[in-house]
């Protein structure tokens, strides 16, 4: 037997071609969906301009501070703006969030400090803001563990009674496509779609898992999954602000009125690494990138405000030097961060004192001095 007889698996059911809802085409066109109206006045799309090209702007210095050592790692969000972005400006207020490591450009749209994100990645912090301050969780690592967190915490919502009210609250669980390969994400569809929580899972769909392409992910499009557990799945263009605005604001009124959870997949594309410490060039063809390159959210937006005459030069310049010195700042205060003292690493593990703790901290502490001593 051969692996590739292994590997083999029985040829695909005939599917229906996947519908991509889309608002704004790549050449910067605007196109109606019945299901999804979207109005935005010349401010507001400026205002979304305005966030991918600094938040595109702030994940390069990120990159660049790690290839300089400045930061331990980083995972860069660079081709997948607009799907942050549009789902970012879709949240209310009460609703939270539950990222995974890479959501740089929702943390931009919650308020939270970027330096706090940096600061994580440095080292410096175990975590870096308040959840509570932003509706705005912690970086989870661990792939796909923050969709069972989100989900427990929608059902706490909805055991609230507050659904349907003015204070009604969701919460967003985003994940990548390797993730929907995980036990974790796929129990909590289980524990979501049979208690109706109020829950938006948001699959970022960059087409890589790190190394492994879609097509070991799974054999049919991932938003339909969602049939199989009972609950309803859109594909949306990834690269398109709009439509990521317009499907993920639905799909959250959706479920703060109690209708349900809802699996959005944007389809979009990881432009660059999965991280810092990865090489993409041993896995894909630079060809396959050059066509995505096509696709580019903050160029569709700009060819949108130039088509319509809602932006000149005179404002993308504006932008493109607020962006500028947005990244200035970040790299300042990046390399102004004081290094925590080593012994801080054992604090806040456990509640209370915990004696294995206490016996590695002396320990520690006693091999910090012994160099101390040597210097003497």
């Amino acid at each position: 037997m051969t692996i590739d007889s292994v590997r083999g698996a029985p040829d695909t059911p005939e599917l229906a071609e996947p519908e991509l809802v889309q608002l704004l085409t790549p050449e910067g066109e605007r196109v109606e969906h019945p299901d999804y109206p979207l109005d935005l006045s010349a401010e507001e799309v400026r205002d979304l301009y305005r966030d991918l090209v600094n938040v595109r702007r702030l994940d390069l210095e990120s990159v660049a501070l790690t290839r300089q050592g400045e930061l331990g790692l980083w995972a860069s969000l660079l081709g997948q703006e607009a799907a942050q972005i549009g789902s970012g400006r879709a949240l209310s207020e009460n609703d939270m969030v539950f990222p995974t490591y890479r959501e740089h450009g929702v943390a931009w749209c919650r308020g939270v400090d970027q330096l706090k994100l940096l600061s994580m990645f440095r080292g410096v912090t175990h975590g870096g803001w308040d959840p509570a301050e932003h509706n705005f969780h912690l970086y989870t690592v661990v792939i796909g563990s923050q969709t069972l967190h989100a989900t427990g915490y929608a059902m706490g919502v909805q055991r609230d009674g507050v659904l349907g009210t003015p204070s009604a609250a969701a919460t967003i669980a985003y994940f990548g496509d390797g993730a929907t390969s995980q036990g974790d994400v796929n129990e909590s569809f289980v524990f979501a779609s049979v208690f109706n929580a109020p829950i938006v899972f948001f699959c970022q769909n960059n087409q890589w898992a790190i190394s492994e392409p879609l097509e070991r992910q799974s054999r049919i499009p991932l938003y339909r999954r969602a049939q199989g557990y009972g609950f309803p799945g859109i594909r949306v263009d990834g690269n398109d602000v709009f439509a990521c605005l317009a499907v993920t604001r639905k799909a959250l009124e959706n479920a703060r009125t109690g209708q349900g959870p809802t699996l959005i997949e944007a389809f979009t594309y990881r432009m660059g690494a999965h991280t810092t410490t990865d090489d993409p060039t041993r896995y894909r063809l630079k060809a396959e990138e050059e066509a995505w390159k096509l696709k580019d959210p903050i160029e569709r937006v700009k060819a949108y405000l130039v088509r319509n005459e809602f932006a000149d030069a005179a404002f993308f310049q504006k932008i493109e030097d607020e962006a500028k010195q947005t990244a200035r700042e970040l790299r300042e205060g990046c390399l102004s961060m004081p290094d925590p003292k080593p012994l801080s690493a054992f604090e806040h593990v456990y509640a209370e004192p915990h004696p294995l703790m206490t016996e590695e901290q002396e320990q520690f502490a006693a091999y910090l001095a012994s160099f101390e001593e040597e210097a003497r």
